[in-house]
């Protein structure tokens, strides 16, 4: 998180956040958000405790003096209805709210684990709102090979590496950006440094290795501001994330499939989708070319080809042929009994 930002949240919260930062090895974005919800959090709390006026401008509200009396203050309802507040007047959903919850347990839990400044944490027992899962998006492969086909422009090569990356590695965005020339091994593999300054060894396709031959051949070694980058922006500084993004989305458009709210994370699912479909890829090894520290995180991919099965059963035309009964015939009484059983076997 910037520097300057700092100085507009309270010295517990400053420390928190550089706990996780540091300690925990949480990324930038992560961080972030921990500030964001701890923000609004303090924001609320001064209008429902008094603080401020109640018609005070929320985005100006000062919450650079929250101290520990405030926040020793706080009880699981004033949690609840600040949990109310964002689902109602700040329309967050049921993700964000939970994402709420987290920062705000962990911020307590600091408290009163490490800093040992609260005998008891008022929030242990906070309940998260429960999230839909839903399958994630991705590219079945004919779309993978229009993506692929639809890469074009002055920076081609670059561009048709970057895609060839995530359709085939896995690769989270963060990941892609951050890689340098020195994470290529001779012996064609990736060095990925993933989440918590994890690495993790990809083991190169042949397409992933041509691609990349094809770029390197062209990539600019000249009046670089970032010679480690593996990708180069027009700037000739390290690609960033925004770049990529627009990569996608514009490649996205020209291969027609701007309308299904694709983005570079549902590469990612792509990657997975395909390698446990047509790879026979065993979910274990799709969790380790993923960098998921929880198998139940890559289950969702086996998941998402069962529903394809189910769908298939549905889609096959004979589907709602039923067949004829007899009117004493019960059609629930498809599991004959032990007896039923024995009397076939005789």
């Amino acid at each position: 998180m910037k520097q300057e930002l700092y100085i507009k949240l309270p010295p517990l919260v400053i420390d928190f956040l550089n706990y996780y930062s540091v300690i925990k090895n949480r990324s930038e974005l992560t961080v972030s958000e921990y500030a964001s919800d701890l923000t609004t959090f303090f924001k609320f709390l001064k209008i429902i405790k008094g603080y401020v006026p109640s018609d005070s401008d929320f985005a100006d509200i000062d919450i650079s003096d929250v101290d520990i009396s405030l926040i020793s203050s706080v009880t699981l309802s004033d949690a609840y209805m600040f949990l109310a507040y964002c689902k109602n007047e700040r329309d967050n959903n049921e993700k964000t709210r939970a994402r709420k919850v987290a920062s705000l347990r962990m911020f307590y839990k600091y408290l009163t684990v490490q800093k040992h400044l609260l005998d008891e944490n008022p929030l242990h027992e906070l309940d998260s709102p429960q999230v839909k899962k839903s399958l994630p998006k991705y590219l079945t492969l004919d779309e993978s090979l229009s993506l692929l086909d639809a890469v074009d422009g002055k920076f081609k090569e670059r561009d048709y590496c970057i895609i060839t990356l995530f359709l085939n590695c896995g690769l989270r965005l963060a990941e892609l950006v951050s890689l340098n020339l020195s994470d290529i091994r001779s012996n064609n593999t990736l060095t990925v440094t993933g989440k918590g300054n994890k690495e993790r060894t990809i083991y190169l396709n042949d397409a992933c290795i041509s691609a990349l031959q094809a770029y390197l051949s062209l990539r600019p070694v000249d009046g670089l501001k970032d010679r480690d980058a593996l990708f180069i922006s027009r700037q000739k500084s390290r690609i960033s994330p925004k770049t990529v993004q627009a990569v996608i989305k514009s490649t996205l458009e020209k291969a027609g499939l701007a309308d299904r709210g694709l983005s570079t994370h549902k590469l990612r699912h792509t990657a997975a989708t395909l390698m446990y479909q047509y790879g026979n890829v065993d979910v274990l090894a799709i969790k380790e070319i993923l960098g998921h520290e929880n198998l139940n995180t890559t289950q969702i991919y086996t998941h998402i080809v069962n529903d394809q099965l189910q769908k298939a059963a549905q889609a096959n035309p004979l589907s709602k042929v039923k067949a004829p009964v007899k009117p004493d015939y019960k059609a629930d009484n498809l599991v004959q009994t032990d007896k039923e059983s024995e009397k076939d076997d005789i």
